[in-house]
């Protein structure tokens, strides 16, 4: 008869096997006990409920059966054994004042029955329920701990299938759509619901887990169970059986045998969703567990799997942001050093290995007027894409300031009021811009190079290589007393530019600090090192690079290094000619025969005409507006460039004489007969100059260099 109550009063609890074993031996347990009281007149208050009793409140606890459920069929259970005992009674006596009493006597002693034994019982479950909540308390704050460790998906995928199957699941796989995976340079399936296996996992070595292997693309079949879960977002309990095996878990005979001879018996299906996303499904299996999943094993494989999917997604987001800061950096940066004279080059850039994102470190060569050229290394604090956008547009900003023709400290002046512009512009909330820059200008014609730091590490400089030496060729190394300036964006503040000679053959190291700094030496270690590297460099600027790189840096680098490397080139006397004029307009015509002379000498005697002309207009611009001295000087390269020099500050500017005015078509006339022309200023003031391109002569070598290996 209880046994029937059960069945039909508490389906809830009979569906689980395990309860409905026990359900008859905890009721005969219950029956001998309350005999025993009534047979041996013994104290309900120090009755034990029976051990079968306590067993069944704690697979109710375990099934997650709730505890009114299990209270309710100890009164629905005793209520049934005290009307046995009445009507058992009543065919014993038909004293209605003992059946009276003995109804009364029954009851009471039925309550205080129920109230001890259901005492116990609640007291078993709770311990039931407080330890299985603390294995899923342990169990999350192990996904805390171990599941989103690096920002890479592959490992993420792997570290919820170890997970899983640390206490929790036989078996875990782990599939991402393809569509996640693109930023991770895998090809996608033609499919778009295509997933790929990313991970799989078993307790048992060599368990037919699935079918699908690691890295594998497939679907699974519309209308199946797990392509449900993937549309819904939902998860799901499933019971398994060896004679009804859901093909999308065996696709194929064989795989279906062995997963009947293995006991598969119960799955859950978790579809892995991120910030409204489905990303992938997580499948958890049981076959050595005898136990099946139940609700509650839903709700934490739900709460790890969450965790994973936050973990994969934002792997996939910062993926695909570093892979753009990335390609926009690189694509920034200048992608063929433009052809000049002055220095041979060669460049690195390198991002940093750690998830911090890619930084603004960059580097640029500009070649400038009378043979001589820029070299700029900076790097802009911050990372992402808003440090390679900044990285950007203050490389934009030096090349414009460098067709100015500034100084290196009055260029740095203009960049850092640059800065401080782009810091009022941004938002509110934005990081402000800060950012060190290091700018350097060499002359082939007098060897001298001019730079300035604005908080930027100073270059090192390797001579010239000793030739003479019996042992191995080898230079001197030094870093030169740069006086650095503070960083671009404060404002205010001064830079100051230094000379210093640099002979043909030399090497000239600019680098951003990621290439000293490091968390497992010093920097003056790092300075060391690569001292002895350009100390026995190699000929090759390449490999010079590729020796300092590996060298300095360990193998995932913790900044960006931007580096350039350069080998300091110098221009054949015979090809530089320059000339000293009084300001008297009658030396117009000595300029004028110096410079058709230079041109014989040059085999450029078709380009005489043209370049008198400009050098008349040239000198007399010099006599008539600047101060002396002045000075004529003529460049054989790869161009012919004519300078004239004074000691006036003043700067030209082209104008548009009109028809009756007796001044103004100097520079007009200029500009008309040279590709480019423009004026730079000094200290010692300014110098106005002119390029043309050269006649194709037979013979006639152009650059007229020397260069040292």
């Amino acid at each position: 008869m209880l046994t029937e109550v059960m069945r039909s009063d508490f389906p809830d609890m009979w569906q689980y096997d395990d309860i409905a074993a026990l359900t008859e031996p905890a009721a005969y347990e219950e029956v001998a006990a309350i005999l025993a009281v009534l047979e041996h007149s013994v104290d309900v208050t120090e009755v034990e409920t029976p051990p079968t009793s306590i067993e069944f409140a704690r697979l109710v606890a375990k099934h997650g059966v709730p505890i009114s459920v299990l209270l309710r069929s100890y009164r629905v259970c005793h209520a049934g054994m005290l009307h046995l005992l009445r009507e058992e009674a009543a065919g014993l006596s038909g004293d209605s004042a003992l059946l009276n009493a003995t109804a009364a006597a029954l009851t009471e002693m039925s309550f205080q029955y129920v109230d001890r034994t259901s005492e116990q019982s609640v007291a078993a479950y709770q311990k039931e329920r407080d330890r299985r909540l603390q294995q899923r308390l342990i169990m999350i704050g192990e996904a805390g701990m171990r599941i989103g460790t690096t920002l890479d998906t592959t490992r993420t995928a792997q570290e919820l299938a170890d997970l899983g199957t640390s206490r929790f699941a036989d078996a875990v796989t782990v599939d991402l759509l393809d569509s996640v995976l693109l930023e991770d340079g895998t090809l996608p399936a033609t499919d778009p619901s295509a997933l790929r296996r990313i991970a799989r996992v078993s307790v048992v070595a060599g368990y037919p887990v699935s079918a699908v292997e690691v890295g594998q693309a497939h679907t699974y079949p519309e209308g199946s169970d797990p392509s449900r879960a993937l549309a819904t977002g939902q998860p799901s309990r499933h019971t398994i059986t060896t004679s009804d095996i859901p093909s999308w878990l065996a696709p194929s005979s064989d795989h279906r045998r062995a997963l009947q001879s293995a006991g598969v018996h119960s799955a859950l299906l978790v579809p892995l969703c991120a910030r409204g996303s489905t990303l992938g499904l997580a499948q958890f299996l049981r076959h050595l567990n005898a136990e099946p999943f139940d609700d509650d094993d839903l709700l934490l494989a739900h709460e790890i799997a969450s965790r994973a999917a936050v973990s994969i997604d934002n792997a996939r987001r910062y993926t695909h942001e570093r892979s753009t800061a990335l390609t926009l950096q690189r694509s920034l940066l200048p992608q063929h050093v433009p052809a000049q004279p002055a220095v041979e080059t060669a460049s690195r850039y390198l991002p940093c290995g750690s998830r911090a994102g890619v930084g603004g470190d960059w580097y640029d060569v500009i070649p400038l007027s009378g043979a001589r050229v820029a070299l700029v290394v900076g790097d802009v604090v911050g990372r992402g894409l808003n440090a390679a956008a900044t990285m950007g547009r203050l490389r934009t900003a030096v090349r414009t300031l460098a067709d100015i023709d500034l100084m290196p400290d009055e260029l740095l002046t203009h960049l850092d009021d640059v800065v401080i512009r782009l810091q009022r512009e941004e938002a509110g909330g934005t990081d402000e811009i800060s950012a060190t820059c290091l700018y350097a200008v060499y002359d082939p014609v007098s060897g001298l190079c001019s730079l300035a730091s604005a908080g930027h590490v100073p270059p090192a400089v390797a001579s010239p290589p000793a030739l003479d030496s019996d042992g191995p060729v080898s230079r001197a190394v030094d870093f030169p007393a740069v006086p650095i300036g503070p960083p671009l964006g404060l404002g205010g503040l001064p830079f100051e530019t230094v000379q210093f000679a640099l002979p043909a053959g030399s090497l000239l190291a600019l680098y951003t600090d990621g290439l000293i700094e490091s968390r497992a030496r010093d920097v003056d270690t790092a300075l060391a090192l690569l001292r002895d590297v350009l100390a026995r460099a190699p000929a090759s600027l390449e490999d010079i690079c590729d020796r300092l790189l590996s060298t300095l840096l360990p193998a995932r680098p913790f900044d960006d290094v931007a580096l350039l490397v350069a080998r300091t080139r110098a221009l054949d006397t015979d090809r530089v000619a320059t000339l000293d004029l009084p300001s008297d307009p009658a030396v117009v015509s000595a300029a004028r025969a110096y410079t058709s002379e230079r041109l014989a000498d040059w085999g450029l005697d078709e380009m005489a005409f043209t370049t008198e002309l400009m050098v008349s207009e040239l000198v007399t611009n010099a006599i008539r507006y600047g101060k002396e001295p002045i000075r004529l000087r003529l460049i054989l390269q790869s161009t012919l460039v004519c300078e004239v020099s004074d000691t006036s500050s003043t700067a030209p500017h082209l104008r548009r004489a009109r028809a009756f005015d007796e001044g103004g078509r100097g520079l007009l006339l200029v500009a008309q007969l040279a590709e480019r022309w423009g004026a730079r200023h000094s200290r010692e003031g300014k110098v106005i100059w002119a390029e043309q391109g050269l006649p194709e002569i037979a013979g006639l070598d152009a650059d007229g260099l020397m260069s040292v290996s």
